[in-house]
């Protein structure tokens, strides 16, 4: 059976994982609400050049 306080004491973090979790963190990312508001204030601006040009 394996004994889990033993195992703990034992856990050392693997150093490409806190490098890895550093790299993630200092990324400034966009979530999906970020990339909603960006395609909403891009077709409400090409919806008002739509509408500001001259009709042909």
């Amino acid at each position: 059976m394996i004994n889990f306080e033993n195992e703990l004491k034992k856990f050392r973090p693997s150093l490409e994982i806190e490098d890895a979790e550093e790299i993630i963190y200092n990324q400034d990312l966009d979530d999906m609400a970020d990339v909603l508001v960006g395609l909403f204030k891009d077709a409400k601006a090409e919806e008002m050049g739509r509408q500001t040009r001259p009709r042909q």
